[in-house]
């Protein structure tokens, strides 16, 4: 039968967030695993394959932990209230309540911005820990940029998509918050996505950075190979792979991708061969 999680409010210093424990049913779990949502309906869009990913890692013997972050799905707060520096403190204080059920090791994984949070809450942890990428994106400022697109796109008359994209950067400039497609973003939640970088952070070990495509000839991208060459030399191992599969985070219908499932938990109960054989620049895993 499928893991059934159980939901609760965990009480943070800033607020009551949402939270799903999917609990494995050993003793000793193989590790635990925090979850990190994407950014405003990409977290919507995700949902199933978040649960269905958790579930799987809870069959194999891991403990997962889903929260909502601040003003994010069932969580308290509004949208329009949360910063980035909230949601940084809300993946500290997930990951420092998880490491406290028991000696396991700790994982942080992310769904595109999701990534972002999570190397910086490995840097507020600074414990050892290791980091699942879903679809990373190594700098902040295109998924800002993408999401302002949907205001330009929803407003749009003629050539006008420029001038309403600049209108929306100065009103977050001044100070004051922008509503786009039906979320009030904050300027401190705009800034500190704009600014997030995958740089090499924190006490972690190793990163697996999976990707999806439905191309059979797909590749890393030239960003994606040098954000992975600066944590290889950093001294971190990393894993990384190519998963068909539809982008399910954008689809207009709720989308599965069964083959990212598979390579994650591949991936994760395999860590010595990716420390001893980490992935080349722009080489694709099998």
């Amino acid at each position: 039968m499928p893991v059934a999680p159980h939901a609760f409010f965990l009480d943070t210093p800033g607020g009551p967030r949402f939270c799903q424990l999917y609990a494995a049913q050993e003793s000793a779990p193989r590790g635990l695993v925090l979850y990190i949502h994407p950014f405003a309906e990409e977290m919507n869009k995700s949902r199933r394959m978040a649960a269905l990913q958790a579930r799987a890692l809870c069959a194999a013997g891991y403990t997962v932990l889903q929260i909502d972050l601040h003003g994010c799905g069932d969580s308290g707060g509004d949208f329009g209230d949360a910063s980035w520096q909230s949601w940084v403190d809300d993946v500290a204080f997930a990951g420092q309540w998880l490491q406290a059920r028991g000696p396991a090791p700790l994982w942080i994984w992310g769904l595109r911005a999701g990534c972002l949070l999570a190397v910086e809450g490995a840097k507020r942890l600074n414990t050892p820990c290791s980091l699942l990428f879903w679809a990373p994106t190594p700098v902040g400022k295109p998924l800002l940029q993408q999401f302002l697109r949907l205001k330009a796109a929803g407003d749009m008359l003629g050539g006008q998509a420029k001038a309403i994209m600049e209108g929306l950067r100065q009103q977050l400039a001044s100070g004051h918050a922008a509503e786009v497609a039906g979320y009030a973003l904050a300027p401190g939640l705009a800034q500190g996505l704009e600014l997030a970088t995958l740089k090499p952070a924190g006490a972690v070990q190793r990163i697996v950075w999976l990707e999806l495509s439905t191309r059979e000839d797909a590749g890393l991208t030239p960003v994606a190979t040098n954000t992975i060459a600066s944590w290889q030399q950093a001294g971190v191992a990393v894993h990384s792979q190519i998963a068909n599969g539809p982008a399910f985070w954008q689809t207009t219908e709720i989308e599965e991708a069964p083959a990212l499932i598979e390579a994650t938990l591949a991936a994760l109960a395999e860590p010595s061969d990716a420390a001893k054989h980490p992935i080349a620049d722009g080489e694709v895993a099998a």
